[in-house]
């Protein structure tokens, strides 16, 4: 059974989601990019505003990969008590140098997600690289909003190669990068650890508006229906 995570970019947000039965309340900010970050201080207060057994994430922003930022970013980040931190693997720089800095965060307990974008093509044995890092899992999410959504950039044999690999390491699994509710029956059955939505649940499906209740509601349904 596949976990869901809601992105949101506020406490009311993060509410509503929690209270709609979302799994994994993810904090980041649309506005700002593909994995743009909100403000330590504004996650720290959201991660306070909210029941101590909700699960959270938040993303450190769409950084260059460079180590020095990456590993600053990761342990403000970490500081702030979410669950898990999500750092993305954009195309240039020196991804292995950010992997090798950030393995002392890893060692500390922290929980890092590494984030793989479809449409760059990211390379398969990075998951290898990830893994040695000690990262907690690693999701496979789009870049370019524009050129579509993951299912339609990638095949379900090659989101199934990714799961495999990911869980060959004892990865968490996740997939996004808008998703709809059509997409869930399929995706499904690879049994990603969880299915990542934002524009799907947000008024006129525009990423950067406001999360509706009703729309979260539904993709809840759809998932839990398939289960």
């Amino acid at each position: 059974m596949s976990l869901m995570l809601a992105s949101v970019n506020s406490l009311t947000e993060a509410r509503l989601a929690r209270d709609c039965g979302v799994d994994i309340i993810d904090l980041k900010q649309p506005a700002a990019g593909a994995l743009g970050a909100l403000d330590v201080s504004e996650v720290a207060a959201i991660v306070a505003g909210l029941p101590a057994d909700a699960r959270i994430s938040a993303t450190v922003g769409d950084l260059p990969m460079q180590r020095a930022i990456v590993v600053q970013a990761t342990a403000d980040m970490a500081a702030t008590g979410v669950d898990y931190v999500k750092i993305g693997f954009f195309p240039g720089g020196e991804p292995l140098d950010c992997l090798a800095g950030l393995t002392g965060i890893a060692a500390q307990g922290h929980a890092l997600i590494a984030v793989l974008f479809a449409d760059t093509r990211p390379n398969p044995a990075l998951i290898d690289a990830i893994a040695a890092a000690g990262f907690r899992g690693v999701m496979l999410d789009t870049l370019d909003k524009s050129l579509g959504s993951l299912t339609q950039l990638l095949s379900l044999n090659e989101l199934a190669t990714f799961v495999t690999s990911a869980k060959s390491h004892s990865l968490l699994t996740g997939l996004a990068g808008s998703l709809a509710a059509k997409d869930i029956p399929a995706l499904l059955t690879l049994e990603a650890d969880y299915l990542g939505f934002r524009g799907a649940l947000c008024t006129g499906s525009r990423r950067t508006a406001a999360v509706d209740e009703e729309r979260i509601r539904a993709i809840c349904s759809s998932l839990r229906a398939v289960c």
